[in-house]
């Protein structure tokens, strides 16, 4: 398949009111909370190549730097003019293609909460159409002036623990409102509406990230979708941009890779823990995913973690709860 490349002009090579900001509060590399809950800062120092990941429903906004990110079928770029909008876990690869020690990569990041999405549609009360076709989970778009600005409020309320814990959510409230009213803002308002066809993969993913230990069929999880394996199978990659089982499989890979470096698992009981019947496949399939064997691997995270530098793809997160 000819993969589709999305990598938007840029115009801006960085933003000074948000590199100044940011710089601040990312003081040492890796990413970082900030004092408002669901909000994050990063500071990257070097480029890095091409390599696995699993982003969460978050709006990632650069203040300078560059990254790419590559699903099976298209590759997108966000940098200073463009965001990254994710309305629900995707497992990528990604690549940080400018970050030096002297104009470090900068971020901040925010958590995407559905029931915010609802309640600004709600107020908006404008119709919520969709063209019949899935909008896929994750998309890169242009930032506005009028989107830019409302980041640089925030990062400056993050500055002070009264203007953060005062006016922090109706900052983050206002960016998702703009986003939401983004041309490509589609994925989020089919989260926040629950658009029918939109939600059931949602529900999908939500149930793979609590139960990726146990043994789950393309069949059960498109039972669970309530639709048609085939039809199923089709929006489930519209959506997430993989098929049930790549997703599946990337899932169990990085939580077992988590796993052995944060709950002190070796290989075969992390593998176990994932789902893995065959220690010597869970090896191969390690390998073929962080291009390291899985003791090499955490040991590189834990070196990592020694020196300080916690990066966001190497942070515990909490196993996801069924709804």
């Amino acid at each position: 398949m000819k993969t589709a490349t999305t990598r938007p002009r840029s115009t801006t090579e960085k933003t000074p009111d948000m590199v100044r900001l940011i710089d601040s509060l990312a003081v040492r590399e890796g990413t970082h909370e900030t004092s408002l809950p669901g909000v994050w800062v990063s500071r990257r120092t070097n480029s890095e190549p091409r390599h696995p990941a699993i982003y969460q429903a978050l709006l990632i906004f650069l203040a300078q730097g560059a990254k790419e990110v590559y699903l099976e079928d298209e590759v997108l770029r966000y940098d200073a003019d463009h965001y990254l909008a994710l309305a629900l876990p995707v497992p990528v690869e990604c690549e940080i293609l400018k970050a030096s020690p002297k104009e470090p990569l900068l971020a901040v990041s925010l958590v995407v909460d559905p029931a915010m999405l609802a309640e600004i549609l709600i107020s908006l009360d404008e119709p919520t159409t969709f063209d019949g076709a899935l909008p896929r989970g994750i998309y890169a778009s242009r930032t506005s002036p009028e989107l830019r600005s409302t980041v640089v409020r925030l990062l400056e309320c993050l500055h002070s623990p009264v203007d953060s814990r005062i006016l922090g959510k109706q900052i983050v409230r206002e960016i998702v409102y703009r986003v939401l009213r983004d041309e490509p803002g589609d994925a989020l308002r089919a989260l926040a509406t629950r658009n029918d066809q939109f939600m059931r993969i949602a529900r999908v993913v939500q149930q793979i990230q609590a139960e990726y230990g146990t043994s789950l069929s393309v069949e059960d999880m498109a039972k669970r979708a309530n639709m048609g394996v085939s039809t199923f199978h089709h929006n489930f990659k519209a959506v997430t941009g993989k098929s049930p089982l790549q997703y599946l499989k990337s899932i169990r890979l990085h939580r077992a890779r988590l796993m052995m470096v944060h709950a002190g698992h070796n290989a075969g009981t992390a593998a176990a823990a994932v789902g893995y019947e065959s220690p010597s496949q869970f090896g191969r399939e390690f390998k073929r995913m962080f291009g390291e064997s899985p003791a090499e691997e955490t040991a590189a995270i834990r070196a990592r973690l020694a020196a300080g530098i916690v990066e966001a793809r190497d942070r515990w997160v909490p196993d996801a709860v069924s709804r």
